[in-house]
């Protein structure tokens, strides 16, 4: 369930006043993409093998054989490395997943969800890319998943229901499959905590790079995931859950102008209207466990 951290980086020091880490995303504290993959895949009845690390030859090979068999979720990759991307050749820690269909003479062909289907790049540069380690969660290189096989068949209903309970402990704070994923006890705030943090440093003033951060990805990625929480929330018969995660979707995207135009009040006051939202939501969801 979207909510805001601060995150620590593994570059960055804790703030000096209350805590926390200098990064702000939307996702649960403790949470990251490789927990989220997994859980989905087993609430919506699918298995996978699943290979990490080693040398970039050896990922290569275990590449090219996997993708004889059919598609390959690789990821995660520095996306500013993927170089059929204008503007890209320079790491910029923004992590991404594609699908790969084959590899050969040298070439690795694959589906890039950043509207670039059927892209191609030379080996050796797909490789760079997939040598990447995230700063704010665990995660070695080369990870892959394939031989996706459906094991029960479950309906998409019924797979955002069993995530429920899973998502109002997450909206309590971080859970035991989460914590490696904090990067320093004490250096990472969520929710609530975040929320003011987040509003405080925003008063005070936020470095140019924590500002490109929010307009061009963290704002955008976390209305969208509360917009879809929202409409999920009501198909399965919880309205009053999906009128608050609306409220916070709102919330999180009417931040955009507040950031991009340098209203550092109207982007705290908001900031501070959602703190109280995430007990509301955790709440909510429990009383329909």
């Amino acid at each position: 369930m979207p909510f805001v951290t601060l995150r620590k980086r593994r570059s960055e020091k804790p703030l000096p006043s209350g805590g926390g880490g200098v990064t702000p995303f939307f996702d649960p504290l403790g949470w990251d993409p490789h927990i989220g993959i997994d859980v989905a895949l087993g609430l919506l009845g699918w298995t996978c093998e699943k290979a990490a690390g080693g040398t970039a030859a050896e990922a290569l090979a275990r590449l090219e054989a996997a993708s004889v068999t059919g598609p390959v979720v690789v990821g995660p990759v520095e996306m500013g490395l993927l170089l059929h991307q204008p503007g890209s050749g320079k790491a910029m820690d923004a992590d991404h997943w594609v699908v790969v269909n084959g590899v050969s003479d040298g070439v690795v062909r694959f589906h890039d969800p950043h509207g670039h289907p059927f892209a191609t790049l030379p080996a050796h540069d797909f490789l760079a890319a997939w040598n990447w380690q995230s700063p704010t969660y665990p995660a070695e290189p080369y990870v892959m998943r394939w031989n996706f096989t459906r094991a029960g068949d479950v309906d998409p209903v019924t797979a955002v229901r069993g995530s429920l309970p899973a998502a109002a402990r997450w909206l309590g704070g971080p859970q035991d499959d989460g914590q490696a994923s904090l990067s320093e006890a004490g250096a990472s705030l969520g929710g609530a905590a975040a929320a003011e943090r987040l509003a405080d440093v925003t008063e005070a003033g936020l470095a140019r790079w924590q500002v490109d951060h929010l307009v061009w990805f963290a704002i955008r990625v976390g209305a969208r995931r509360l917009s879809d929480a929202s409409a999920w929330l009501g198909t399965i018969g919880l309205p009053a859950a999906a009128a608050i995660a609306w409220e916070q979707a709102e919330l999180v995207g009417g931040l955009q102008h507040s950031f991009v135009s340098g209203d550092n009040a109207a982007a705290a006051a908001s900031l501070r209207r959602l703190a109280p939202t995430y007990e509301r939501l955790r709440e909510e969801i429990a009383a329909h466990l």
